[in-house]
């Protein structure tokens, strides 16, 4: 779970992942907060909680990086410190790893018949040219590549060498499981997006970035 100045939701979405059945540690970085984010996450008290502190904002992509290195069960779901993904569909997220059919699983917002918040047309159809142009260089199907839920069997993820900082993250990623001819599949997950009055960080700019990102990786 990378997390940057959320402290208004953090100590809320870290029960509601330590409530699910299927998690046995959470990894926790907060990526340089200047809120009162780390003072909270002082506070938890459950053995399966592990908090690191990055020693000053880097991005998504370099909390990910040092969390998945710490990560030490079998299997590592990606969460966000907002409450726009629901913990409660672990369960659907790594069906296809537990069962043996996957190397990695994408939860996607766009297929299912789950509940979504009607939020932002131009983000949505930014979202879709994305995952469309990762698509034609990965040749996956995808329908939701900037998603925040994947699921990946964690040596698999250990073995990827990420490099993006912040939400090049996304395509960087993908991009290089396509390459490594893993075992992708997606599942249908609910949504509840936040404005960028609530807290929303993802802006122009890393659309930009992205497609910047799928070009540079769909060789190497």
């Amino acid at each position: 779970m990378p997390c940057f100045n959320e402290q208004a939701t953090i100590l809320e979405i870290v029960t509601r992942v330590l409530a699910s059945p299927y998690v046995g540690e959470l990894v926790i970085v907060d990526d340089g907060s200047t809120d009162d984010t780390p003072a909270l996450l002082a506070t938890i008290d459950d053995p399966r909680v592990q908090v690191s502190l990055q020693p000053s904002n880097q991005g998504k992509g370099a909390a990910l990086r040092r969390g998945f290195s710490e990560v030490s069960l079998a299997y590592v779901v990606v969460q966000d410190a907002d409450l726009e993904y629901d913990p409660s569909e672990y369960g659907r997220l790594l069906g296809p790893l537990l069962d043996g059919r996957a190397d990695v699983v994408y939860g996607s917002r766009f297929m299912g018949a789950d509940a979504h918040r009607v939020l932002f047309f131009w983000h949505a159809m930014g979202n879709r040219f994305l995952t469309l142009l990762s698509n034609v260089f990965t040749d996956l199907n995808l329908t939701d590549m900037e998603t925040c839920y994947k699921a990946f069997r964690t040596e698999v993820i250990q073995a990827v060498p990420i490099e993006e900082d912040r939400f090049g993250f996304e395509p960087e990623i993908t991009a290089k499981i396509a390459r490594r001819g893993l075992r992708v599949y997606e599942v249908g997950i609910s949504y509840s997006g936040r404005t960028y009055a609530e807290g929303k960080k993802i802006g122009w700019r890393d659309g930009v970035r992205a497609v910047w990102c799928i070009l540079r990786y769909r060789k190497g």
